[in-house]
């Protein structure tokens, strides 16, 4: 049966090592000559070996001590490096986060609020994905990620979803196109034009203005192609307003107002599994930054 080696006789003898003997690592140490000298028999009782020379006067090792002091150091500065590690990671000031976001979200709010997460966390390192809805849910459910910031999300006992933010549905068409000039719009007004749709068209199932879906023939999914089939006048589509390129001067997004919809962004995490201390600072961090906000304004 192996012995149970405590750390502190250890540290004693590393102690009288550094100190020069018994009597120097005591008050080195806080403690009583007597004391360390009882700790120092029982490791080497536990052992079966003697560590220091007997008689002299001096803390010589013998051949077993000299085989036992680098191991002993290894091993004591190991423990506080786990220690250190470990607290580090447990008070947030250390560890990683992995964290999925839909990509409207990744790119038009995510710098901003991982800037200011680094600020407050600057021992944390952070993976960030993107991916539509449905993949940020699956990268959740299995692990890949710790958090995801999603919209379209589907109920499910297994996730737990914190809605952060409504994303306003608008229009989206060229600068010369008909519908361009005007402030607001009712769904009726799209029937005329080709409608393209997208991953984020499904926003109008259910409403009135469902029945568009019903006549359109063109589905594109990549925002790049979106963008580029728009700004050659193919026709309009519906898009969050986090979700329209704003850089993109030929393009206008005019308010959806009948129906009014929105699009519902949340903080996805597994229900019942707790999250690291790091996904935990971000969990709560992205809790107080955009809780009840209105994605941008009309």
């Amino acid at each position: 049966m192996l012995p149970e080696l405590k750390l502190a006789p250890l540290r004693y003898v590393l102690a009288i090592l550094d100190s020069g003997g018994f009597h120097a690592a005591a008050k080195q140490l806080h403690r009583s000559q007597p004391a360390v000298s009882m700790a120092v028999r029982d490791l080497e009782e536990r052992l079966g070996q003697p560590l220091f020379e007997k008689g002299g006067g001096k803390a010589l090792l013998t051949p077993f001590g000299r085989w036992c002091e680098p191991r002993f150091r290894e091993l004591v500065a190991h423990h506080d490096r786990v220690c250190r590690d470990a607290l580090a990671i447990a008070r947030q000031q250390r560890g990683r986060v992995d964290i999925a976001a839909v990509p409207s979200v990744a790119s038009r709010l995510m710098p901003a609020l991982l800037a200011g997460f680094l600020e407050a966390y600057p021992g944390i390192d952070i993976s960030l994905q993107d991916g539509h809805s449905e993949r940020v849910n699956e990268m959740v459910l299995k692990g890949e990620v710790e958090l995801g910031i999603t919209s379209l999300w589907l109920p499910d006992d297994t996730l737990r979803f914190d809605a952060l933010l409504h994303d306003d549905i608008g229009v989206v068409c060229r600068d010369d196109h008909p519908l361009a000039q005007q402030n607001a719009l009712h769904w009726r007004a799209l029937k005329p034009y080709t409608l393209i749709r997208n991953g984020t068209s499904r926003l109008l199932e259910g409403s009135p203005a469902a029945e568009l879906l019903t006549h359109s023939t063109l589905y594109i999914s990549n925002m790049i192609s979106l963008t580029a089939m728009l700004e050659a006048g193919i026709g309009v589509t519906t898009l969050p307003r986090l979700a329209f390129q704003e850089e993109h001067q030929r393009l206008r997004f005019i308010p959806l107002a009948t129906p009014r919809l929105e699009r519902r962004i949340g903080l996805l995490r597994r229900a019942r599994q707790s999250l690291s201390p790091a996904a935990d600072a971000m969990y709560g961090y992205l809790l107080t930054q955009l809780a009840g906000r209105i994605s941008l304004k009309r």
